[in-house]
C-alpha cells in the first residue's frame, strides 16, 4: 500500500498536474507548427529555391524499378530503402520554430517575473512599530510639559 499512496501523492502535486497541462497544449502547439512549416514556410522556401518540394527530396539507397514514379510515396511503397533527407529539412525547420518560440515565451516569462520581483523590491517596506516602552517614555514626557 505505501507504494499506491506514494503514487497518489506524487499524481496529485500541483507540478505533475501543471507538467500534464503542458504537454497536451505543447502537443496541440506542435501540430499547430508542423501545418505553419508544412503548409506555409516550406512552400515559400520551395519557391524560393526553384519550386522545390522538400517532402520530395530523397535519395534512393537501392535500384527503382522501372515501372515506380519517382516520388518519395511511390518509391517507399514500392519497397525501395530511401534516405528521405526531405522530411528531415521539414522536421528540423519545424524543431527550429518551435524551439525559438518557447525561448520568447520562457523569455517573456523570465522578464515578467524579474519586473515583479524587482516592484516588490521597490516598494517600501513599512515601518516597524514603535515599541510600547517609548509610546509610555513619550506620554510621560507629553504629560509633564503640560
Amino acid at each position: 500500500m505505501g507504494l499506491l499512496n506514494d503514487f497518489k501523492a506524487f499524481a496529485v502535486k500541483g507540478n505533475v498536474v501543471d507538467l500534464a497541462v503542458a504537454v497536451i497544449i505543447g502537443g496541440a502547439f506542435s501540430g499547430i507548427v508542423k501545418s505553419l512549416v508544412d503548409d506555409v514556410i516550406m512552400p515559400i522556401v520551395g519557391r524560393i529555391f526553384g519550386k522545390l518540394d522538400f517532402s520530395n527530396l530523397y535519395l534512393p539507397l537501392a535500384e527503382i524499378p522501372a515501372n515506380v514514379e519517382p516520388t518519395l510515396t511511390a518509391v517507399k511503397a514500392a519497397g525501395v530503402p530511401v534516405l528521405a533527407y526531405g522530411s528531415f529539412i521539414s522536421v528540423l525547420i519545424n524543431f527550429i520554430i518551435l524551439a525559438f518560440i518557447i525561448f520568447m515565451m520562457v523569455r517573456q516569462v523570465s522578464k515578467l517575473t524579474q519586473a515583479l520581483v524587482k516592484k516588490e523590491e521597490e516598494a517600501p517596506a513599512a515601518p516597524a512599530p514603535t515599541p510600547e516602552d517609548v509610546l509610555l517614555l513619550r506620554e510621560i514626557r507629553d504629560s509633564l510639559k503640560k
